[in-house]
């Protein structure tokens, strides 16, 4: 018996302006929509689907009263699959992200904040 990691939540403001972000930069659709939440993901998951494969996670962007105030100890990387890094992260501040500077220092990765102010990492490109 075991688990799978099947949803990663994501406090915000604007459900719609996150999720559409997100969306767009995952190329995930809507799967659920609530009046406190919104549910992206690849594919509709099934318990037989996750025995065969594991799938991506969906992610759930859940209204929440407060703002962002600090650092998220937990953040989302991508890594571009048929893009250089350099064009995949034009492309996501074409979408609306934010350059930001943690305090990261010269790395390989690039650190930006979706339009809510979450960080999120550009890594390398898994391109041959």
């Amino acid at each position: 018996m075991t688990s799978r990691f099947t949803e990663l939540i994501v406090d915000c403001h604007d459900l719609k302006l996150v999720a559409d972000f997100w969306c767009a930069v995952l190329r995930y659709e809507v799967l659920e929509v609530q009046d406190d939440l919104i549910e992206i993901g690849a594919g509709t998951a099934t318990a037989d689907g996750f025995r065969k494969e594991p799938l991506p996670p969906t992610i759930v962007f859940v209204k929440v009263p407060e703002g962002k105030t600090v650092k998220n100890r937990l953040h989302i990387d991508v890594s571009p699959i048929d893009a250089s890094q350099a064009d995949e992260v034009e492309r996501v501040l074409a979408l609306g992200a934010k350059r930001i500077d943690i305090g990261q220092g010269d790395v390989g990765w690039v650190v930006l904040a979706d339009p809510e102010g979450n960080e999120f990492c550009i890594l390398r490109s898994l391109q041959p």
